[in-house]
């Protein structure tokens, strides 16, 4: 890795009814729109903090569309559209494109509150010494996947929202051949039992 990694956040826009859609029961739509909010601000502000790298927002819909009016974001992000296709397609155009330009890439969601600044810049740091790094999630998902390689298996044909996400993901890269740094553990919070893991402050006010 010679060029610093570039941060791209994959994220929807927090709209009541599109996003975190399966925390419905438990917030209702409005509060899981709040949170989705909320989540999405905190994984910038870490992204940013993190002083790794550039920090890129890569969104659905399009940056240009109305529901991405009325968010407050910083104005240091970079805003590209995820495109067309599933999310793997999606995930794979977005670290194709950076790696083409020569730089490495870290892959983060926001779901993740403890993907803090501190543990993206260990992730960062992991990549000086390896092809990849991957923050798994408790749920077998993972938060975080760095690269300093393209590849498109690493995201083809993969079984996305399950608990072998991070496990395959691993296992294609050892096809590769390539050196992993697999890093602690963390929690995401997709489904109302993943509540508890969620920190007071980032609780919506519904």
């Amino acid at each position: 890795m010679t060029q610093p990694p570039r941060i791209v956040i994959f994220a929807k826009a927090p709209v009541a009814g599109l996003a975190k859609t399966r925390l419905i029961p438990a917030l209702g739509a409005q509060g899981a729109a709040l949170l989705a909010t909320a989540l999405l601000d905190h994984a910038v502000a870490q992204a940013l903090a993190s002083g790794v790298g550039p920090v890129e927002l890569c969104v659905t819909p399009a940056p240009a569309d109305p529901l991405w009016s009325g968010l407050a974001l910083q104005a240091t992000l970079t805003w590209s559209d995820q495109g067309d296709g599933d999310l793997g397609e999606r995930m794979a155009r977005a670290a194709q494109r950076v790696l083409d330009a020569g730089e490495p890439v870290l892959l983060m969601g926001t779901d993740c509150p403890d993907l803090t600044a501190g543990r993206i810049r260990e992730a960062a740091a992991s990549l000086t010494a390896a092809d990849a790094t991957l923050v798994p999630a408790f749920d077998g998902g993972y938060v975080l996947l760095g690269l300093n390689h393209f590849d498109a298996s690493l995201f083809a044909g993969i079984a996305w929202s399950t608990a072998t996400v991070a496990q395959e993901t691993r296992r294609r890269v050892e096809q590769l051949g390539w050196s992993l740094q697999n890093l602690p553990t963390l929690h995401d919070i997709d489904e109302p039992a993943d509540l508890r893991w969620l920190p007071a402050h980032l609780q919506p006010a519904i």
